[in-house]
């Protein structure tokens, strides 16, 4: 079913899809049950011309039958925000093989799962000989609940025919979520980049739902597939497999506080689709409020009390990993800017804080910063007097200075407060949630073990290629796996309303603090 290999050998995976559209009926490239599309070419995947997510599906006719849907235990659930997130959920999770009718279950009261909603079936076929992988179907399911009510928990069980969380035997299978509150009150939320599979990453997840937070960011490289990250079919090493021992690593956490991933580099699945993002379109069912569904379906934005968050994508302006480099057009940083000027104005929102994966000020010796983030976005970051920059990338904890025009604007010491409406930016790394470290050219210097250096040797990437540079702006740098945390306390129109962030070492013991104010609207 694929592109001839003579043809393949000189078409690009853009120019294959054209192919393929021309070539083969829609009858040949729907599997039964699945709501998107693809096939098969050359080892790389392109997508169906009518499908909503750029995700393949098996050929036809290779499929197993579904088996006995009592033996089937769905898992890896994890829920995300609608664009309101108030009144609206999507709850996420797999299977193992296929099944039958797959629903969700919710209600007020664990006793009461009455309302029964179909699911939506993602279905990602991965073959023998793409990277490591074997022959490998994944079933991934999705229900998208709205008209929710504001503040109010909800219990809810997945399941299919054979399997009915409703059922007695089955009560411990069910999770809760809680909407957002229909007005200003206090809540806390987590953030990490870079997790991947394996002890550290279980640790810091134990330690975040400690935290009871209303909602996690993860800012980009989530599961690691393509440990290679370049973004290319020729990656090696990919292992779509791996998403499936993320999810369940993930499950404690993200089933009952919504997940939400902006993507990295290693989030560039090839295989999938020109893009690199059909994988995560089959495993993901996030706000669709972006500029671009298309080519950047990571990018949206969403309000949270009185807190806007915006995750973006950076492999669209990365010079240093330039597999979509300029991908969107420019479209997504006019859409930055719009949303900055929005949420700015709105009388409802007095912080803005922004995520991805490729960090803007970093003195990692790995990645360093980021180009092509500086040129393009941090201009807007300070006209927009954005409160907290959340990046990932780099293996390693470490926060700025108060940083305006690329220099030191205020020294913000362990413990100190800025104010974004007059100071500048505060740029935190927050990349140690579990793959293996990185290095500092610096000593570390956090709570407790501060050691104060104003003069930090480090490097940009930029479209020349790496340009060494001198800092003064690295204030805290710990080499160790961490997470962040944000305290959000509102206050009455006119007084001080505050982030209050926190680096939380993988031992629970706090190496950071500092406070953003702003006057609240």
């Amino acid at each position: 079913m694929g592109v001839p290999e003579r043809l393949a050998a000189r078409m690009s995976i853009a120019e294959q899809h054209e192919y393929l559209r021309a070539t083969f009926s829609r009858r040949t490239m729907i599997r039964g049950g699945a709501v998107t599309l693809g096939a098969v070419a050359g080892g790389a995947f392109v997508p169906g011309a009518a499908a909503r997510a750029a995700v393949p599906t098996r050929p036809a006719g290779s499929a197993a039958a579904a088996v006995d849907g009592s033996l089937v235990a769905p898992f890896g659930r994890h829920l995300a925000w609608g664009n309101d997130p108030r009144t609206e959920v999507a709850v996420s999770w797999q299977v193992p093989v296929a099944v039958k009718k797959p629903f969700i279950r919710i209600g007020a009261h664990p006793w009461d799962l009455s309302r029964r909603i179909e699911a939506e079936v993602r279905t990602l076929y991965t073959p023998a000989g793409v990277g490591a992988s074997g022959d490998h179907t994944q079933y991934y399911l999705h229900a998208a609940l709205t008209r929710l009510r504001p503040g109010r928990t909800y219990y809810y069980g997945v399941g299919h025919q054979g399997f009915d969380p409703a059922q007695p035997h089955l009560a411990g299978t069910l999770g809760t979520f809680t909407t957002a509150p229909a007005h200003k009150a206090p809540f806390t939320f987590t953030a990490f980049g870079d997790e991947g599979v394996g002890y550290h990453g279980l640790a810091n997840n134990a330690l975040i739902l400690g935290q009871n937070p209303a909602f996690h960011l993860h800012a980009g490289d989530i599961a690691y597939g393509d440990p290679s990250g370049a973004g290319k079919t020729t990656d090696t090493g990919f292992d779509a497999r791996t998403w499936d021992q993320f999810l369940h690593q993930t499950e404690s956490v993200a089933k009952q506080v919504p997940w939400m991933p902006a993507y990295g580099n290693h989030d560039m699945e090839a295989w999938y689709s020109p893009n690199g993002y059909g994988g995560e379109e089959a495993r993901w069912n996030l706000p669709d409020n972006g500029p671009d569904r298309k080519n950047l379906p990571g990018v949206y934005s969403f309000v949270y009390g009185n807190t806007a968050v915006i995750s973006l994508d950076a492999n669209d302006i990365s010079f240093e990993i330039p597999a979509n480099l300029g991908i969107s057009g420019g479209t997504q940083t006019k859409w930055l800017e719009g949303q900055l000027k929005k949420f700015r104005a709105a009388k409802d929102v007095d912080f803005i804080v922004v995520f991805f994966h490729h960090c803007a000020y970093c003195t990692s010796t790995a990645h360093a910063s980021e180009g092509g983030v500086r040129q393009e976005w941090v201009p807007l970051f300070e006209k927009y007097t954005v409160d907290l920059v959340i990046n990932g990338h780099n293996h390693q904890y470490e926060r700025t200075d108060v940083i305006k025009a690329g220099e030191v604007a205020k020294k913000l010491p362990i413990g100190g407060t800025a104010y974004p409406e007059t100071d500048g930016v505060v740029y935190v790394t927050a990349g140690a949630a579990g793959r293996s470290l990185y290095a500092f050219s610096a000593p570390d210097s956090y709570e407790g073990h501060e050691h104060e250096t104003d003069s930090v040797a480090s490097f940009v990437n930029t479209k020349e290629g790496k340009v060494d540079e001198t800092v003064a702006w690295s204030r805290v740098r710990y080499l160790d796996y961490s997470f962040l945390r944000v305290d959000v306390t509102p206050a009455p129109k006119g007084r001080q309303t505050t982030l209050k962030v926190s680096g939380i070492a993988e031992t629970g013991d706090r190496i950071d603090h500092f406070t953003v104010s702003r006057t609240a609207k």
